[in-house]
């Protein structure tokens, strides 16, 4: 009944507006691409498309439009509108004014426009700092020239998004909301329609929060924080100049400035910015930044256009229009993304009550996937181009056929082919109509060396079944073999994820493994095996474990998720059962595989035996946001705030009395942004064992160390470079911190030949304390950002470290951040 009425009041409000169309042009005949179309004195307005094509609902009777551009002259539209829909074309003059005579000794003008928008920058931008608006948005990334195959590998197209050519839209969504927005930050979007071209039951990830490129603020939130062009040190970064001034709908006298770095390679725009004369006030922005200035090489340019109308009622300059285009080219691909934002119908008394503000700052409706096409034809207030309305259409009538058996068999045939690289590199079966999946990890993915085993291999089967709403069942087991051990393990695994709003996950484990005596796995398998083949440096000490163990995970509440296991575990030392080395002396040995005793090859690490172990954990992340959709929840860390880890471990039970223990130990990170200067990362750790005097070296506190000079992360918060493995490990109390500051080119874009190469500076201290030893310390100063053009995977750091008894060692770190990847 509450839908009747609706519809009811919908229809009879109907016939008091017009839907008004047409196409705005420049004077040579050329589509002026995202135009903004407002009535005169109100805040309902729309944007064209890249076409110039632009469609809305306007009230019947005599109206003015306001039309604004940039590189265009703003021109009013007196229009009389009438019947259900109206044709009216616009055609703007271009933006060809002259500068004004200017004195000689006033220097340069633009410096004075732009530290009059400086100063009033927090006034002007409070003007606008609360309001509820109509919002609208559309992405869209297309492939252009789209090769055949990458790196041998053929690409296909791409489930139709491309056509013959490789031309084609790779992904097309929508949504129409209702916000409410107060500065800086707090938002509440609920999403009333949402529309992904090819993908009905889908919904689409726009969303106002990342529209939020906000120039009255000091930075723009990027990955490296960007300048703004009126940010209170702008000068420290920009230089200006007045191209034109003129006088805009209103009477409003606009300038025109054009934003130029002062340095290459650093976090700042170029282009232009509109400033009002007298107030200051931003009335358009046409600026952009290289990807390689915001640490993401993958794309050559992002530009943000922003276009605002002025309500002379209300005397407020307000965003109307905002486009981001971006172009992203790599190994042969080119591709080009375009996201369009219109707002509308601002209210800037809305009487906001402080509960309108929440964690959620999305909310989807349940059925806003489920809009008809007669809806979008009438709400969508950008006209789709013709591209756009094949898209939908092709892929509409693609997934109807994606949907069939017979089609889901045939593609599953074609990418189920079983081939001879299948064997070593691994293989996955889908079965997309039945929803599950079988895969099989390879024998060279997991291939490596280790004294123990010598070479070994171990394969992983899964199976995957997908059930509704992102949940799933997953089945598998891990083998392993070692041939110089001569002995097989395996392991088992189920797992079920029970929703995917909460994300409970419980996962029972079991059978026979070979591990690291560090839980946390600090040295990677290829690493030592490279080290143990080539220079004879066994840095991974192993042993056995059967075990049965039980896992327990979800968010009870938002930003706080519990983790829980409980287990049984029979451990026992192992022994090395090789020499090899391609290399070094076949007669020199290996260092013993016990970390506490290396050169004793007899004495095991720890005595064989069994207990039972449980631990509960909490993560509390404090500022958490989310995004509710009728198929989930996503959770959105809020980098103002740290995030606090709190646990308790207690082994009990064991075969061995002086094995039981109680651990309990707490974490905090954070990572405070520092705008221009760089980002801040922290992390501390403090524990305490109880009742832990003689237990087994499988349970101490052991800390990240590294001996094999190569770094395996992008940053380095949980590792000292160059502690060696075991040396510190602990059964009693202990500290760590890690902080480590990058400056991601504040200094180093300053310095004319790293200037060039864009490498990022960073500073790094490390501390660690433990009973009965002095504190072991590393000061680092190192590269990142380091490599070639798109390609940057690496990273070089010099270390300093004082050890316990005040013996200092030096050494290189090669960063390869990718290196995770491998294993």
């Amino acid at each position: 009944m509450k839908h009747a009425a609706v519809i009811i009041l919908f229809l009879f409000a109907l016939p008091a507006f017009a839907q008004l169309k047409g196409k705005v042009t420049a004077k040579n005949g050329e589509p002026v691409a995202f135009a903004s179309i407002t009535v005169e004195g109100t805040y309902t307005g729309t944007s064209a498309n890249q076409n110039g094509q632009y469609s809305f609902a306007v009230a019947k009777g005599k109206q003015t439009l306001i039309v604004r551009s940039i590189g265009y002259k703003t021109k009013e539209v007196a229009v009389t509108v009438s019947g259900a829909s109206q044709n009216q074309n616009i055609t703007l003059d271009p933006e060809n004014y002259q500068l004004k005579e200017l004195v000689i000794d006033q220097g340069n003008p633009a410096n004075t426009i732009i530290a009059n928008a400086i100063q009033n920058r927090t006034a002007n931008a409070e003007k606008t700092a609360l309001y509820e608006a109509d919002f609208y948005s559309r992405g869209v990334v297309t492939l252009k020239d789209l090769p055949k195959k990458i790196l041998g590998q053929e690409i296909g197209d791409l489930g139709a998004s491309v056509d013959s050519s490789g031309n084609g839209i790779l992904y097309l969504s929508e949504t129409v909301s209702k916000i409410k927005y107060e500065r800086p930050g707090k938002i509440n979007e609920r999403v009333i329609a949402s529309k992904v071209s090819g993908e009905a039951g889908e919904f689409s990830y726009n969303n106002a929060d990342a529209a939020d490129f906000d120039f009255y603020a000091n930075y723009l939130p990027f990955e490296v924080s960007v300048i703004s062009p009126i940010a209170y040190n702008a000068f420290d970064y920009y230089t200006y100049a007045l191209e034109s001034t003129f006088t805009d709908a209103g009477g409003q006298t606009i300038n025109k400035i054009k934003v130029m770095p002062k340095r290459e390679n650093q976090a700042s725009l170029d282009g232009y910015i509109y400033i009002v004369e007298g107030t200051g006030e931003i009335s358009a922005a046409e600026l952009g930044i290289a990807g390689s200035a915001i640490k993401q090489p993958l794309l050559d340019r992002i530009n943000i256009r922003q276009t605002f109308g002025y309500n002379a009622k209300e005397e407020l300059w307000s965003k109307n229009v905002q486009v981001i285009d971006f172009h992203i080219g790599l190994l042969g691909v080119e591709s080009d993304g375009t996201f369009s934002y219109v707002y509308s119908n601002y209210n800037f008394k809305p009487g906001f009550n402080k509960n309108w503000f929440s964690p959620e700052i999305q909310y989807f409706e349940p059925e806003s996937n489920k809009k008809a096409a007669a809806y979008w034809n009438t709400i969508r207030p950008i006209p789709l181009t013709a591209q756009e309305r094949n898209d939908y259409f092709r892929k509409e009538k693609l997934e109807e056929l994606r949907s069939t058996k017979a089609y889901q068999d045939s593609t599953d045939r074609q990418r189920n082919r079983f081939k001879w690289t299948s064997i070593p590199v691994g293989y996955t079966y889908h079965n997309t109509a039945e929803n599950w999946e079988a895969s099989y990890t390879g024998i060279i993915r997991r291939l490596s060396f280790n004294t123990v085993q010598a070479y070994a291999f171990a394969p992983g089967f899964y199976y995957t079944k997908f059930h509704p709403n992102n949940t799933y069942t997953t089945i598998g087991t891990d083998l392993n073999y070692g041939f110089a051990e001569k002995r097989f393990r395996a392991t088992g695994t189920i797992s079920h994820k029970f929703n995917n709003f909460s994300k409970r996950i419980v996962t029972l484990t079991g059978g026979s493994s070979i591990e690291q005596f560090n839980p946390e796995n600090p040295i990677n398998k290829i690493v030592n095996s490279i080290s143990s083949l080539f220079f004879k440096d066994n840095y991974m000490k192993l042993f056995d474990n059967n075990f049965v163990r039980i896992k327990y995970e979800e968010e009870v509440l938002n930003g706080i998720k519990l983790f829980g296991s409980f287990e049984y575990t029979r451990k026992k030392s192992l022994f090395n059962n090789t020499n090899f080395s391609t290399l070094k002396d076949l007669y020199d040995p290996y260092l013993s595989n016990n970390p506490l005793l290396p050169e004793d090859h007899d004495a095991p690490a720890f005595l064989k035996h069994n207990m039972l172990k449980t631990s509960v954990a909490t993560r509390i992340n404090f500022g958490q946001t989310y995004r509710t959709r009728p198929d989930g929840r996503e959770t959105i860390s809020n980098d103002k705030y740290p995030s606090l880890y709190l646990k308790y471990e207690k082994g009990f039970a064991a075969s061995i009395n002086d094995y039981n223990f109680d651990h309990l130990s707490t974490r905090v990170t954070y990572d405070l942004a520092m705008g221009d200067v760089g980002e801040l990362g922290v992390n501390l750790r403090a524990g305490k064992f109880f009742n832990s005097k003689n237990i087994a070296f499988t349970d101490y506190r052991h800390f990240n160390g590294n001996q094999t000079y190569v770094g395996k992360s992008e940053r380095y918060l949980n590792v000292f470079n160059l502690l060696p493995y075991y040396t510190h490990s602990t059964n009693d109390q202990y500290f760590e911190a890690h902080l480590e500051h990058n400056f991601k080119g504040y200094l180093t874009n300053s310095i004319p030949v790293l200037e060039k190469l864009n490498y990022y500076l960073v500073a790094g201290y490390h501390f660690l304390a433990i009973p009965e030893q002095k504190p072991y310390m590393e000061t680092t100063i190192g590269l990142d950002n380091v490599g070639w053009g798109k390609f940057r995977l690496l990273r070089i750091d010099y270390i300093h470290s004082i050890n316990g008894n005040s013996r200092s060692k030096n050494g290189v770190i090669l960063g390869l951040t990718f290196i995770d990847f491998l294993e």
